[in-house]
């Protein structure tokens, strides 16, 4: 099936794939609600990373059911990374575990696939706040820092703009806020079965990585899942040593597998994952298959997802979304879930020109009226169009 797909790409231009990539938005949406949900003091870490994987391997079974080929599911498995673990913490069953405490903070980042068209949304909270209780601080310095990055980028990332103008808000938000976006982090354009597309969003680059990293601009039907990743240390995030859990597999890499666990291994990850993000944890015999990466990885049949982390005493928070940029307008199909009045920062964003991209609005109804026809076809496609302007 894949082989003819690829002559042609498959864009939001055509409102099926549209719809995929709502459906499977709807999905992850859900799915980070319900273990925001349960993510309480006391609860363990893997319990909630199992919680979401289960979640969207049952709602994405029950969708396109007549379609027996079509592979959906998982497109980044539930991570849960707490204070100044930024990122790819996704326990398996005999790692320690880590238990939740009032006041941490806590970022949950997953994706959902249909079809190979991925939503990837992230989301960060501090447990045991109330609005009677609001959070001050550094906690919430980052927190607001980090959900202001995400709502500039929504109003940047359109057709016409450039990556660059992204990343300079970035800094100059972060800044204002006394953090530090994490150094070289990427946004990644996505396509259908890529989760890493050529054209990306460059966070907080060394003077090496300005030189190397590609200036591009937006297009319109192209789709990007934009990751915003605020420290408030000096956003250096380095890989502690902690055992990698998610993997994805290289399509570009060949090796003939001398171990016979790691030819098993791999032949049922490519039936089950092909080329998307899966945890180690999605396989019956976990012994086996962390005995079987080890071969695939050491060759480069498979990329780690390094589980990094900032300095110790310091506290990282991240939002990202899933965006299709439409010919009437940037559509974000994957929501925030964050509650402005739970965190109080004594500083703002001060540039005047940001303050006003911030002000300025997001959704798309202005816009509609001018465009009214352009979206009506995208809208009885699904009934939802609006939907998640409206839960902003």
């Amino acid at each position: 099936m894949s082989g003819d797909d690829e002559t042609q790409e498959q864009t939001v231009a055509d409102d099926l794939v549209v719809t995929k990539y709502k459906m499977g938005a709807e999905i992850a949406n859900q799915a980070l609600k319900t273990v925001v949900g349960a993510a309480t003091a006391g609860v363990s870490v893997l319990s909630l990373c199992e919680k979401g994987d289960a979640f969207i391997m049952a709602e994405t079974g029950k969708i396109f059911k007549k379609e027996k080929d079509m592979k959906k599911g998982i497109a980044f498995p539930t991570c849960v990374s707490v204070n100044n673990c930024v990122c790819h913490h996704s326990p398996l069953k005999s790692d320690p575990d880590v238990i939740l405490k009032d006041g941490d903070l806590v970022k949950i980042d997953l994706g959902v696939h249909v079809d190979g068209f991925i939503s990837n949304v992230a989301h960060s909270f501090v447990v045991g706040v109330t609005k009677e209780n609001p959070l001050t601080g550094r906690k919430a310095d980052v927190m607001k820092a980090a959900h202001l990055c995400a709502e500039a980028a929504l109003r940047l990332v359109k057709p016409g703009n450039q990556n660059t103008q992204v990343t300079e808000a970035w800094n100059k938000i972060a800044k204002s806020f006394k953090c530090s976006p994490i150094e070289g982090m990427l946004s990644h354009q996505l396509k259908q079965h890529v989760i890493d597309g050529e054209k990306t969003i460059i966070q907080n680059p060394t003077d090496q990585q300005k030189k190397d990293h590609e200036k591009a601009e937006f297009e319109v039907h192209e789709v990007y899942a934009v990751d915003v990743l605020i420290s408030t240390g000096e956003g250096k995030a380095k890989d502690g040593g902690q055992r990698t859990t998610v993997y994805k597999r290289d399509p570009n890499k060949v090796y003939g597998l001398k171990m016979k666990t790691s030819r098993t291994f791999f032949s049922e990850m490519e039936r089950r994952f092909d080329t998307m993000p899966f945890t180690l944890r999605a396989f019956e015999d976990e012994g086996k298959a962390r005995l079987g990466v080890v071969e695939c990885a050491k060759h480069e049949l498979l990329q780690p997802f390094s589980v990094l982390h900032e300095k110790e005493g310091e506290f990282v928070a991240q939002f990202k979304f899933t965006v299709l940029l439409m010919a009437n307008g940037p559509l974000r199909i994957t929501n925030s879930l964050f509650e402005p009045e739970l965190y109080k920062s004594e500083h703002e964003v001060e540039d005047a020109e940001l303050k006003a991209l911030l002000q300025s609005s997001a959704s798309r109804k202005t816009q509609k009226k001018k465009k009214k026809k352009a979206s009506k076809t995208v809208e009885s496609a699904t009934g939802q169009a609006m939907e998640t302007e409206a839960a902003e």
